[in-house]
Parts: C-alpha cells; structure tokens; sequence
C-alpha cells in the first residue's frame, strides 16, 4: 500500500513538473535602453508577422521591468522581439531562446542594441 501511494506521489510530482516546463517561456523584460518603450512584440521565430503590441496602450520607461507570459500550450524555444521606442526607431533580436531566459535586459552597449538573456 505505501509503494502505491508513494507512485502515485511521484506521479502527481511529474505532471507538476511538467506544467511548468510548458510555461518556461515567461520571462520578465527590464528596460535599460536610456529610452521609452512604446510597442513591444514578441512572435515565434518561423512566424512572418509580428503578434499583437504586448503593451497595448502602455509604455516601458527606462528602468522598469514587465512580466511576459505565455500560453502553456505554446511550445517553440525560438521567438524574436521587436521594440519601437518613443522615438519611432525599431530595433529586433531575433532567434532569442526562451525555454533558457528568465530575465531579458533590453540596453545599448557602446551604441549597439544589446539584450542580455539570464
């Protein structure tokens, strides 16, 4: 009777598991570009059109951070993010691998648009 209970333990711990493995892509967004983020996309890499504004009607100021969540069902690695500032220039990164990154820091480093994936 204990082993059975202790089966069904390990089982209900690898569904548990498994939940969180599929919403592995969330990941939190820090502003470090000196700039006003006013559209933020972010789309699967194999897509040829960018998904809705992640923003909508809001910005990112310079230091502030946003919580990205995805879908569970979702299950590409691969996505790419495009930011349009409050300056209308766009910058994007492509291929960013998502089941890796908890935290993305968007910044320029000597001049050049940077993204530091942790």
């Amino acid at each position: 009777m204990k082993l059975s209970a202790l089966a069904i333990c390990v089982f209900v711990a690898s569904l548990t598991a498994s939940a969180v493995a599929q919403s592995k892509l969330d990941f939190t967004l820090k502003n470090d570009t000196g700039l006003v983020i006013s559209e933020l996309y972010v789309s699967p890499s194999n897509s040829e059109d960018w998904e809705e504004d992640v923003l909508g009607k809001d910005v990112l100021k310079d230091g502030e951070s946003l919580d990205i969540t995805f879908s569970r069902t979702e299950k590409s690695c691969s996505w790419d993010l495009k930011i349009v500032d409050e300056e209308d220039d766009s910058v994007e990164w492509e291929k960013l691998d998502l089941c890796k990154a908890e935290h993305i820091t968007l910044m320029y480093k000597n001049g050049k648009a940077t993204a530091i994936v942790k």
